[in-house]
Parts: C-alpha cells; sequence; structure tokens
C-alpha cells in the first residue's frame, strides 16, 4: 500500500506514520519538491528568499484553502501578520490555462507581489507515482 503525500509539513510524522502501517509515500518535504524537484525547489527559493508557492490546486481554492483557511476572510487586519515578508510569489503551473493564470495574477495582485510562472506540468508527478505504485507490488 502507498500513500500519495509528501512530508507535508509534518515535519516526520507522516513517516512515522507510514513506518507504522507498512505504507510507503512519495518522496520529498512536500508536493512542491514532487512537482518541480527537489533541487529546482531549493534553487528557486535560494534565489528568491521569501517566495510563497503556489500549485494549481492553490490558485483555484485560494479563497477557501488560504483566506478562509487562515480565517483572513473574517480577520483581514492578519494579512500582514501571516505575508509580511514575503518578497515573490512563484506558481508551479501543471496545467497551465488563461483561466488559472488570471486566477494566479490577481493572486500576486493581493499580495502585492510579483508573480512567477514555473511551468512544471506533471510529468516528474506522474513518475513518482508509477515509482511508488509500481514499487508497492
Amino acid at each position: 500500500m502507498v500513500l500519495g503525500y509528501a512530508d507535508c509539513g509534518s515535519y516526520g510524522a507522516l513517516d512515522e506514520l507510514c513506518e507504522r502501517l507498512g505504507l510507503r509515500r512519495l518522496p520529498g518535504l512536500h508536493c512542491y519538491d514532487v512537482l518541480g524537484g527537489a533541487a529546482r525547489i531549493r534553487a528557486l527559493l535560494a534565489r528568491e528568499p521569501g517566495t510563497y508557492l503556489l500549485t494549481d490546486y492553490l490558485v483555484a481554492t485560494f479563497g477557501r484553502t488560504v483566506l478562509a483557511g487562515l480565517g483572513l476572510d473574517r480577520h483581514p487586519e492578519l494579512w500582514a501578520d501571516y505575508f509580511r515578508h514575503y518578497r515573490c510569489l512563484a506558481w508551479l503551473a501543471q496545467d497551465r490555462t488563461p483561466a488559472l493564470e488570471a486566477r494566479a495574477r490577481a493572486i500576486a495582485d493581493v499580495f502585492g507581489l510579483p508573480l512567477r510562472v514555473v511551468d512544471t506540468g506533471t510529468t516528474r508527478l506522474a513518475r513518482e507515482l508509477e515509482l511508488l505504485v509500481g514499487g508497492s507490488q
């Protein structure tokens, strides 16, 4: 059996769960590593510290997952507490469509920051899933 997640901020707790249940998981610290490659993401963040990363999912659901999820829809005064140190947004575009690009640019406008589009596609994700599923049989 497998788990289709990278560590995703669990700081090793997911690995402990996988060990206990005999599961394998996707490699990496987070989905950004799976989508863009760990070395590429490290280089991007080293080149521009203070980069906020977006995926297609986060772009499409920003209002619900970020604004409402952090309570910013109810307490917009907290915006600076969460985001004042960011300097750039990077969208790891898996399926770059005009609609998603417009939403990503609107999010960048909300932040008041430049948007960097990094076309990742889904090839790396598909390969990692094949390796994960194939290795569990």
